[in-house]
């Protein structure tokens, strides 16, 4: 599957968050590197393709909310949420968002949604977060139970490999796949070590980057009402030292995406990135 409509220099780049189990962070990480590249200046648009969810639409409609409660201008993005059940409404919203955006991020539900494995073959940079959990990892790939050895890739891993085959041999911009960990910390030393061996197997056979991602924290489901982000500090109060560090991993996962203009710091004088 592909976009009906040809892609052009101009278009923004599109960075999709997909994974098919849900409770993985999509939607925290998507409306965080949102506003964290519209703190760096840039134009975003975010599309929520979870009508009964709509957990990014509605937290952007928080911070909407907030930001005309208390007078403030705070870097944010456009939003929307796709309610259609159609492949060409889906390509004329895609058109009408994309405009004047440089990046056009989509969440996509937690579950199996034609919508969702359509956005993820037309992404520049697809994110699937993955808790450290065989569990996660059975949606790209299946282990020996004694060895822990990568057996076979999934449908969903081959989907994206061939997508992004038949794009590199029409010439098209090359897909980005990044497979971003979330809750390291939380499991032990030895199923870790197990998930990054079965990663790092796994990636060198389908072609995706291994990034870290963000933590399980309070503060996220905290800020979820107000549509505030770490990024917002002065309107956070004092920051303890686990949200310093969840600020911290935000970054790095930023600059880990690689994302296009991301290097060179676009940020007007009178505002700060973090």
């Amino acid at each position: 599957m592909a976009l009906t409509t040809p892609r052009s220099d101009g278009d923004p780049h599109y960075i999709v968050f997909a994974n098919e189990k849900g409770g993985t962070g999509k939607s925290t990480s998507a409306v965080h590197l949102a506003v964290s590249l519209a703190y760096r200046g840039f134009s975003v648009g975010v599309i929520d393709l979870d009508p009964r969810q709509r957990t990014s639409y509605r937290y952007l409609e928080n911070r909407a909310e907030t930001m005309a409660r208390i007078k403030a201008d705070l870097p944010t993005a456009n939003y929307t949420v796709f309610e259609y059940d159609s492949l060409a409404r889906l390509d004329q919203m895609i058109a009408k968002e994309g405009q004047g955006h440089d990046f056009l991020i989509f969440d996509t539900p937690g579950r199996d949604d034609k919508f969702a494995r359509y956005v993820a073959t037309c992404a520049d940079t697809l994110v699937t977060p993955m808790n450290d959990s065989f569990v996660d990892f059975d949606l790209i790939g299946s282990v020996d139970p004694q060895t822990f050895k990568v057996k076979r890739i999934s449908f969903y891993a081959e989907l994206i490999f061939e997508a992004r085959k038949a794009r590199a041999q029409n010439s098209q911009k090359t897909m980005d796949w990044v497979v971003m960990r979330n809750r390291v910390q939380h499991v032990s030393a030895r199923n870790m070590q197990r998930m990054e061996d079965a990663l790092a197997q796994l990636s060198k056979r389908v072609g995706f980057r291994i990034i870290p991602g963000l933590s399980e924290r309070v503060i996220y489901r905290e800020l979820f009402p107000s549509g505030l982000t770490l990024l917002d500090k002065g309107y956070l109060g004092d920051l303890g030292t686990s949200h310093i560090l969840a600020r911290q991993e935000l970054r790095q996962m930023v600059t880990a995406l690689h994302l296009p203009g991301t290097q060179v710091e676009k940020i007007p004088a009178q505002k700060s990135f973090f």
